[in-house]
């Protein structure tokens, strides 16, 4: 799980990761401790929707016509990890009329929502199997066309909205829609740890933590700040990487031996391969590297074979020993 929301940061255009397993087993707590880990960006000062001030980046109306000109103005700013609640309204996802605006001044002005803090971060779904179908659905375009457009209440806006989408949730209490499913790029299990030290080494961080909260983090800073060094110089390293023939045959011998609909398989496959590589400071992609993220790649999108009983995990990793053989 760690991994693959690592991978996820190093190269956000994998689309996201879903995280599905027991309960208590420190889904959240992993994904909202992501912030810590997530190194600074530039964005143009005064922008509520966060923009690159990169030109090729897509910006919002004020900040295209301020990139396109000269001497507009930058500052550093965290990564965002937005959390949606399951609860949210539509027009707290999306944005809306700023009511107080227009009833104390007349005015006609946008109120950026969720999608909008989110941009160019994270967005966080806890009990993501759970999310009403019109949420999945506005999501489902927003992450389609990296851009949000609101058309409501005599407003018209339109900002940029690409973020890496990081759902969890437990699988019994449903499923997620296809549609929604085979937008995320990784998807992990996270079982509940049956080593007994394992689950002692739990409880004790988690006393200390609740004990004495900021001792807690600063007797793990150091290791923070060695994780993101790690993560800074992957994101660093990733344009530089190569993915030789041999190893773009690979998956799509494995994509085809699975029967993995379409190519986005082996296009997660491989670019979750490069950011592996990068993390682990390689500049060369190889077998290794695929074999260690073709479960989390391709297990969410295989066909249900009702006649084969074992997961879907499982026949990822018995297709890759096919393929060795």
């Amino acid at each position: 799980m760690k991994r693959a929301i690592l991978i996820a940061a190093i190269d956000p255009s994998l689309g996201g990761v879903l995280v599905f397993g027991d309960r208590g087993t420190g889904k959240s707590t992993a994904v909202r401790g992501l912030a810590a880990l997530l190194p600074s960006r530039r964005v143009v000062t005064g922008c509520p929707y966060g923009c690159d001030p990169s030109p090729s980046a897509r910006h919002c109306d004020a900040c295209a016509a301020a990139v396109g000109g000269a001497g507009v103005r930058t500052h550093e700013a965290q990564i965002p990890v937005v959390d949606l609640p399951l609860g949210a309204s539509e027009d707290r996802v999306v944005g809306a009329l700023d009511l107080e605006r227009a009833l104390t001044r007349g005015e006609k002005a946008f109120e950026p929502g969720l999608l909008a803090r989110a941009n160019g971060g994270f967005l966080y779904i806890d009990e993501v199997n759970l999310l009403e179908d019109h949420l999945v659905d506005l999501l489902l375009d927003v992450a389609a066309s990296g851009e949000n457009v609101v058309e409501r209440e005599g407003l018209s806006v339109r900002h940029p909205a690409r973020f890496v989408l990081i759902g969890s949730g437990n699988p019994e209490e449903g499923e997620l829609r296809p549609q929604l499913l085979d937008r995320f790029g990784l998807s992990v299990e996270v079982k509940t740890p049956t080593d007994i030290q394992t689950r002692v080494e739990v409880v004790k961080r988690r006393d200390a933590y609740e004990r004495d909260r900021a001792g807690f983090a600063a007797a793990w800073k150091a290791e923070d700040a060695r994780v993101r060094r790690r993560l800074v110089a992957a994101r660093a390293r990733l344009g530089s990487v190569t993915v030789p023939d041999a190893v773009l045959e690979a998956a799509a011998r494995l994509c085809v031996s699975l029967g993995t609909d379409g190519l986005r398989g082996e296009l997660t496959l491989v670019r979750a391969a490069r950011a592996l590589a990068a993390m682990e400071g390689d500049d060369t992609v190889a077998i290794a590297h695929l074999t260690a993220v073709a479960p989390s790649a391709l297990r969410h999108r295989l066909r249900r074979n009702p006649l084969d009983e074992v997961g879907s995990t499982t026949r990822v990793e018995r297709a890759l020993a096919e393929l060795a053989g």
